[in-house]
């Protein structure tokens, strides 16, 4: 099941951030909460100074209990000059901070002491009052940061989202190509992180025209070609038509019979390249020397009959991991080109031998060789070398090329230098 990259980087932008909201928010309320007590504190420091400094006269009249009219803080001023000490009230204190506790009630005091003889000015606190204080205004620095959570998260979907419009728009570029004709997407003005991915896509599109573009010329090579033996068949069924007596008619037979075998061994070619196109037969690991054994035999009577010595140079015995029918078709593609193009009389050698981790598989023959420039294109479709006089339809070759390519190996032609000849070589990797 595919899953979405915008929602997966959504989701997890959105957790880091709600985590590291958290922790800040968090933070900041303790931070807040502490600075809130000891604002209190400093608050009860500066009642007990300023209540110290308040008229003298003033401060004889009041009771030794006094609550400030704050409902809110709920702060206790305790002067005592001498009067008589609250009974929950130690005899003795020392000046600073103290916490006390008051009938069951928690109670913060500041005990402020100066003059002689000493005057004491306590102040004092709920602390439950303290921290109901320190926690509103925790509270109310937490406030802003909470509400900006939700903005921040539909911030981060839309720009995600935002930023995925590019993907999008070139997903749509690339429906709306033209199947015969797809053309390359333009990069600029994409990201330059999916830059990388879009020139791999141009380059597949490239490869993808190139491969049209070869089918195209291939069923304009394959219509071309069957067209010149089907003409000519249409003609000497019709001259078979005319013959006037039974002698005239078998010698008409035999061209016929002929053009009846070279179409069928062109459309048997047609077929062995389309189904190596098409990725048909099973892997498996094929023992090469037998192979060649099988091939010198299925050759033998084609050489024979031209007086060609036939034979196997086996210099390394070794298995590979290939389709057997695709190995059998490089070879005899190669032997059956070796048997047409060497002389009467003369030879050809199928050759097995390794080098390092590769395997070599080579046809060589002793006929009239191949001028350089056309050792790479006698592997296109239909092509011939011009002044042959050899039948065939110029198949074989790039059969065993594709052929090759599907194995993962190379083929290649090159000139003998011993002697007058060719040299077909198939290359494959021992393992894979």
């Amino acid at each position: 099941m595919n899953h979405s990259l915008q929602r997966h980087l959504s989701s997890v932008l959105g957790l880091v951030i709600v985590v590291f909201g958290l922790a800040a928010t968090t933070a900041s309320f303790l931070l807040a909460y502490d600075e809130a007590r000891e604002f209190q504190d400093d608050m009860l420091r500066q009642i007990a100074v300023l209540t110290a400094r308040s008229d003298p006269a003033t401060a004889a009249r009041t009771a030794a209990e006094t609550l400030i009219d704050d409902p809110e803080s709920r702060v206790l001023v305790i002067r005592l000059p001498g009067s008589p000490r609250p009974d929950w009230l130690p005899d003795r204190l020392p000046a600073g901070f103290h916490t006390l506790n008051r009938r069951g009630e928690e109670l913060r005091i500041f005990v402020h002491q100066e003059g002689s003889p000493k005057t004491e000015t306590i102040i004092a606190q709920p602390t439950d009052a303290r921290d109901e204080i320190a926690i509103n205004s925790a509270l109310r620095t937490l406030i802003p940061l909470l509400l900006v959570f939700p903005l921040l998260i539909f911030a981060i979907v839309r720009i995600v989202r935002r930023e995925f419009n590019p993907v999008i728009e070139l997903a749509r570029d690339l429906d709306a190509q033209a199947v015969d004709r797809p053309r390359a997407i333009e990069v600029e003005g994409l990201p330059s992180e999916i830059t990388p991915f879009v020139q791999a896509i141009n380059r597949l599109l490239g490869r993808v025209n190139q491969l049209l573009d070869q089918q195209r010329r291939f069923i304009a090579d394959a219509a071309h070609e069957l067209r010149s033996p089907l003409t000519a068949l249409s003609v000497q069924a019709q001259n078979l038509s005319q013959a006037g007596s039974l002698d005239a008619m078998r010698e008409r037979i035999a061209p016929l019979q002929a053009g009846i075998e070279r179409a069928r061994q062109l459309s048997e070619q047609l077929l062995s390249l389309a189904r190596i196109q098409a990725g048909c037969g099973t892997e498996s690991i094929v023992d090469i020397s037998a192979l060649a054994r099988e091939l010198i035999a299925d050759y033998l009577p084609t050489a024979e009959s031209k007086g060609i010595d036939l034979g196997l140079d086996e210099d390394a015995k070794f298995t590979l991991p290939a389709a057997p029918e695709s190995l059998r078709l490089i070879v005899g593609n190669a032997l059956d080109n070796a048997l047409k193009y060497s002389r009467a009389g003369g030879e050809v050698t199928l050759r097995l031998s390794t080098d390092n981790d590769t395997a070599i598989i080579e046809v060589l023959d002793d006929g009239p060789g191949i001028p350089p420039d056309e050792c790479e294109r006698v592997f296109d479709a239909f092509y011939r070398i011009a002044g042959t006089y050899e039948s065939g339809s110029g198949l074989g070759l790039a059969i065993a090329r594709e052929a090759a390519m599907r194995l993962g190996g190379s083929v290649s032609l090159s000139n003998r230098k011993d002697r007058s000849g060719a040299i077909f070589t198939y290359r494959q990797g021992l393992t894979r």
